[in-house]
């Protein structure tokens, strides 16, 4: 038997067990990963720097972009934060067990439907030491089993996470193999073929990573494949808000995909909008790419082509074009955009809904940076990812995200024979306004 398939069967095996642990050792478990996180900072960071020093390297020999090497880096703040995430996940509401609807069928015939964990998730992600304690926090409140893989360029940090998390939940009472790890690329098309030992596959990387996942396996996987991000600047746009917003969503953080990749401008305001922008990006380091109209009053930029349009730049680059309506801009999303997230800024309500309801994305912002789609900031505790699909879960995705739910019928010597025939038993499908825990 292969290693990963050992561990695949572990993590199976795992995950039945979690599925019946109490909520408060649950939560007990992820609280002390909070705690163990800050008392062991120092080797996390000493192993984050052996990652780092390697991948600086790589970069001067221009093997991975500048935004691939800023994921990378870790500092006490960040790490802090990790450990604030963790404990904030062990303190939401636990998303398992819960009744969404129930059902009188007939009299001493009742429906419930229950959330219940999804069961054995496995998470495939490039070089972002965040994401394995965010994946296996919300796998553990949610009762899933985690098999993680991350990018080779973090395997030093990657491996102080994973070695914490699952010395300190299994010593909390967690059913032992409920983490798993992997390392190596064969490791990953190994585990690509096992769809009868994972339920799900979370993906976070690149655009050419997630394609590849999504064509090599017959997992169900949810995520996203890139952030091709809007801000409309429309001609009702507040300018001190829309130049807040706009450097915000581009500068604050470019190397992630919420940040803003294209600026669009209604036409009636960007002679006064674009030379007050543009001269805050210039001084962020920002380099801009317009189209005809915006180099008429930006001459010094440089062109926009057809695939800026098209182009998740993760870094200081901008594409701008000047749109003559929100409907034109809206086309512009729709056609161009990854369906992640796009804002407009605007005082004008009816302009504000057509944006709104017409932008085909999963998180859509009124007055407001692009930077806030983030399950953190979204009150989801953390995220294992974004997802732009439109099946079981969309934009960040949370705790609900990570369960699915199934059907208790409770009744009482009750046979389908007696609802069939001439005199047939008539069902009532009266509503239950009671949860299954209070039946």
């Amino acid at each position: 038997m292969s290693k990963v398939l050992a561990k695949a069967r572990e993590a199976r095996e795992a995950s039945l067990k979690l599925a019946n642990v109490p909520e408060k050792t649950r939560n007990s478990a992820l609280a002390q990963v909070a705690i163990s996180i800050v008392k062991n900072k120092g080797k996390i960071l000493e192993a984050n720097a052996k990652d780092v020093q390697a991948a600086e390297l790589l970069h001067k020999q221009k093997k991975i972009s500048w935004s691939f090497l800023q994921r990378l880096k870790l500092n006490e703040d960040k790490v802090g934060n990790i450990s604030r995430m963790v404990g904030s996940v062990a303190k939401m509401e636990d998303s398992i067990g819960k009744t969404v609807y129930a059902l009188q069928m007939n009299d001493g015939l009742e429906l419930y439907k229950v959330t219940c964990p999804i069961g054995v998730i496995g998470s495939v992600f490039e070089a972002r030491p965040d994401v394995l304690p965010q994946v296996s926090s919300l796998c553990l409140k949610s009762a899933n089993a985690i098999i993680l893989k991350g990018g080779s360029e973090a395997k030093n940090t990657n491996r102080a996470f994973y070695g914490l998390i699952r010395r300190e939940t299994e010593n909390a009472g967690i059913p032992n193999g409920w983490i798993q790890m992997i390392e190596g690329r064969e490791e990953v098309k190994e585990l690509l073929k096992l769809s009868d030992k994972i339920d799900l596959l979370l993906p976070r990387g690149s655009k050419e990573f997630i394609t590849y996942i999504q064509e090599n396996t017959r997992i169900p996987v949810l995520g996203h494949a890139e952030g091709i991000c809007h801000v409309y600047v429309d001609a009702h746009a507040d300018l001190k808000q829309a130049i807040d917003v706009s450097y915000d969503a581009k500068v604050q953080y470019p190397a992630v995909c919420n940040a803003a990749e294209t600026l669009l401008v209604h036409s009636n305001i960007a002679a006064e909008f674009l030379p007050k922008i543009a001269e805050m990006y210039r001084k962020a380091g920002v380099e801009m790419r317009g189209d005809e109209k915006t180099m008429k009053i930006l001459p010094w930029i440089k062109r926009a082509t057809e695939a800026d349009w098209k182009t998740e730049y993760l870094d200081l680059i901008i594409s701008i074009k000047i749109v003559g309506s929100v409907d034109e801009a809206v086309d512009h999303v729709n056609k161009y955009g990854s369906k992640h997230t796009d804002s407009i800024i605007t005082n004008d309500r009816k302009t504000a809904m057509r944006f709104l309801t017409g932008v085909d994305s999963s998180s859509v912002m009124l007055n407001a940076s692009t930077r806030f789609s983030d399950g953190y900031r979204y009150g989801l505790g953390a995220e294992v990812g974004i997802s732009t699909g439109k099946i079981h879960a969309r934009g960040p995705v949370g705790l609900e995200g990570l369960t699915t739910t199934k059907y208790y019928v409770i009744g009482k010597g009750h046979k389908v024979a007696d609802y069939i025939g001439p005199k047939a038993k008539m069902f009532t499908h009266k509503p239950l306004h009671k949860k299954w825990s209070e039946k």
